[in-house]
């Protein structure tokens, strides 16, 4: 699984920071996705793909 955020999209919601913080993070400037890593451990992937699902932007995906 390789995770892509497109920051361009980003509305900085902050779901997918709050669902995985592990992965995911917000910019302090313009508040949208910071990607910390963008290939998760296996135990983090179903959380992933919630985030994913709950991006109201679509602005994060997985490969």
């Amino acid at each position: 699984m390789k995770i892509k955020a497109d920051e361009s999209v980003c509305i900085g919601a902050g779901m997918c920071a709050l669902t995985v913080p592990k992965i995911f993070d917000q910019s302090e400037e313009e508040g949208t996705v910071v990607l910390l890593q963008d290939v998760p451990p296996e135990d983090l992937e179903d959380a992933v793909r919630r985030a994913v699902t709950l991006c109201p932007s679509g602005a994060i995906s997985i490969e």
